[in-house]
């Protein structure tokens, strides 16, 4: 005999209990079959072990009723013993119980051993069998029952692994991504001193920034956040800074780069993704910053008395409008001035009861350490920002610090 494959259905459980009974004697099968039909149960008959083990492999029961004895003149039950060995073998086997007209209280525990649930002896009583029954069908169920949800939680669990091992692929892809388009030198110019920094968040966002040489006396310094995270993020904003760069090469006003560059995010992506950003020229003979603001936080300028003022001068963000138009600011700058670009990573940054780090902080900061050097300004914001949130950081934080030298 080979053994046979057992398995159960996630569906519910059949309202008829179904019982396969094994005995060899026909007589009983019949007067079993008389019995349990009338108690509602589906009933199906096999006379021999062989018979057994086949059915058991090819359909489903709730419990087996099982005699021990099969060949005549034998009282041992080791067939029947021999079958449960068998039975053990299959996964998830249904509950059995034993009957035989020549019990022993020494076959009864071997029997018990190899899985038997129940006994009953022949000549059975009715009453007796169908307690026995209907108690080891019920707890079949309900073993069958928890192994279905203890399997549906281990699926669970495995795919949400799987999820998050595919989460953390793709966060590393994209944080590699944002590393490789982010200048790994700024470019200096005599007068001034530019700083950068750029603090990733666990959940990589869309933070960009960059430093153009266009000419001996003019830099390109822009910034900006896409909506979004992770790859979607990561995947624009080096389309971003592609157009940037393209762009840049044309020698354009910042008006008429960000015209051109918001009908190409316009053109190029999903309506609900959309960049907010900054773009500046620095002429660096005549210590004049012309801006536009497209949507994006408004850099502080602070001065080197402390006053300040912000760059708000520009238009929408790029990407919602086919078109759209942008107004031109300037900044006349001063020995000592300090401008501040940052993304909303640095304000939007919470303590652990929530409350955001916020603009008005930020300017406080910025107004008592206005004497530092960009480098030490920006690292000097970047810990304030880290001690108020405990080092959680939610979002990407970028920071461009740029010095007029005195």
């Amino acid at each position: 005999m080979t053994a046979a494959t057992f398995k159960i259905s996630p569906q519910r459980e059949p309202a008829q209990p179904r019982i396969l009974i094994a005995d060899d004697q026909q007589d009983v099968l019949d007067a079993l079959r008389l019995l349990l039909k009338g108690h509602g149960y589906s009933i199906e008959t096999v006379n021999s072990p062989a018979d057994l083990l086949a059915a058991v492999g090819r359909q489903e029961f709730d419990i087996l009723l099982i005699d021990l004895n099969y060949a005549r003149d034998t009282t041992s039950g080791r067939e029947g013993l021999d079958v449960l060995s068998r039975l053990r073998e299959i996964e998830d086997a249904p509950p059995v119980v034993a009957m035989t007209g020549w019990a022993t209280v020494g076959l009864a525990v071997e029997a018990m051993q190899f899985g038997v649930s129940d006994f009953v002896e022949k000549p059975w009583t009715n009453t007796r069998l169908l307690e026995i029954l209907s108690k080891q069908i019920g707890l079949g169920r309900e073993r069958r029952e928890s192994r279905r949800r203890a399997e549906e939680e281990a699926r669970a669990r495995e795919e949400a692994l799987l999820h998050l091992q595919e989460q953390e692929r793709e966060i590393a892809e994209a944080k590699a991504i944002q590393e490789k388009l982010l200048p790994r030198e700024i470019p200096q110019m005599p007068g001034y001193e530019i700083a950068s920094a750029w603090q990733s968040a666990r959940l990589v966002g869309g933070d960009y920034f960059d430093i153009l040489p266009l000419d001996e006396k003019t830099l390109g310094i822009c910034i900006a956040d896409v909506a979004g995270k992770g790859m979607p993020a990561a995947l624009l904003m080096s389309n971003l800074q592609a157009a940037v760069r393209g762009l840049s090469s044309l020698s354009l006003p910042p008006n008429l780069l960000c015209g051109r560059l918001n009908s190409i995010v316009h053109r190029n992506t999903d309506s609900d993704r959309f960049i907010t950003f900054f773009y500046a020229h620095l002429d660096g003979s005549a210590r004049l910053l012309a801006y536009v603001n497209a949507g994006h936080n408004a850099p502080f300028v602070v001065r080197a008395d402390g006053s300040h003022e912000r760059l708000r001068e520009g238009g929408a963000v790029l990407g919602v409008f086919g078109t759209a138009n942008y107004e031109l600011g300037s900044a006349q700058l001063s020995p000592g001035d300090r401008v501040i670009l940052f993304t909303d990573g640095v304000t939007e940054a919470c303590d652990p009861s929530g409350e955001e780090f916020g603009e008005a902080r930020l300017l406080r900061l910025l107004e008592d350490h206005r004497k530092l050097s960009a480098d030490e300004l920006q690292a000097k914001i970047l810990a304030v920002v880290a001690e108020f949130s405990g080092s959680r950081w939610q979002d990407d934080a970028t920071l461009v610090v740029l010095g007029v030298c005195e």
